[in-house]
């Protein structure tokens, strides 16, 4: 059985100039390092939020030639930690963006790399309209990664509200799953701390969610909390809503014990579909 370890959250206010963004995230990671932390994730869109399209695609590199992502994998070798870097904007070569997830060895050397799935294009209750499918490609494949201490579930955001994808996961071999985010403030005290509870509950995995808070341009507002949430549903570590980081120690043996009290993962039964009840089909 692995060991614990202590997993930090930065929570950032990322706004639109680049060189501030990344300035301001790997001071906290240098603290939350100096602070104990082996794993050290951050939120949603960590390098840039960016409300004009046409900055956004310009800003947005390749992989090769990324300078937030080449600046993360310094910090990993330099300081020896794992990194999860919650996503990137990341240019394809096509019409749209890869919202990219990444997670970075402590030789700085990226381990995996995940695309978001499920794409936020919805008009929120207090009238505003986000479609990310007009500037970002959705991910088409789930990714499990190794660290040292386990499986680790990577997605992003509003992935959260597809509870499958994490069932999968967890039937793949996930202990631990990430959810980096940007949560807006009214689905955010909605939904936020529910939905991870559930997910955590559901799997009996540990859920690390780093966050977005706070104002940022383009009127975007984020909700903060960063959450990381223990296998029987218990909230361990929260980021309220300020700028700064939680640290978290992470126990493997308490995902064996979990499952162990409520084997939903094991006495799961494959099943026939229901006939849609909608005309015509």
């Amino acid at each position: 059985m692995a060991a614990p370890f202590t997993v930090a959250c930065v929570q950032t206010n990322t706004g639109n100039d680049a060189a501030a963004n990344m300035s301001a995230a790997l001071a906290l990671a240098r603290d939350a390092h100096a602070a104990g932390a082996d794993l050290i994730a951050f939120p949603e869109v960590v390098g840039l939020v960016e409300p004009d399209p046409a900055a956004l695609a310009a800003e947005a590199r390749g992989e090769s030639d990324h300078r937030a992502l080449a600046a993360f994998k310094a910090f990993a070798a330099a300081s020896g930690a794992w990194l999860l870097v919650g996503s990137l904007t990341v240019g394809t070569g096509g019409d749209r963006l890869a919202n990219r997830s990444f997670l970075v060895d402590p030789r700085g050397r990226i381990a995996a790399r995940y695309d978001k799935i499920h794409l936020f294009d919805v008009d929120l209750p207090d009238g505003r309209r986000s479609r990310e499918s007009e500037r970002y490609r959705a991910g088409a494949a789930a990714v499990l990664a190794a660290l040292p201490w386990g499986g680790l579930g990577m997605t992003v955001c509003y992935d959260l509200r597809f509870p499958a994808l994490y069932w999968d996961l967890a039937q793949a071999g996930a202990d631990f799953l990430a959810v980096p985010s940007a949560f807006t403030r009214i689905t955010g005290r909605a939904h936020w701390h529910a939905l991870l509870r559930a997910r955590a509950i559901e799997t009996g995995c540990y859920v690390i969610a780093p966050a977005q808070c706070g104002d940022h341009a383009g009127g975007r507002e984020s909700y903060g909390h960063s959450l990381v949430v223990e296998p029987w549903g218990g909230i361990v570590a929260d980021g309220g809503e300020e700028v700064g980081f939680v640290l978290a120690e992470i126990d493997p043996a308490r995902v064996r014990e979990a499952r162990a009290a409520l084997p939903a993962l094991a006495n799961a039964r494959h099943y026939a579909p229901p006939s849609s009840l909608r005309a015509g089909e």
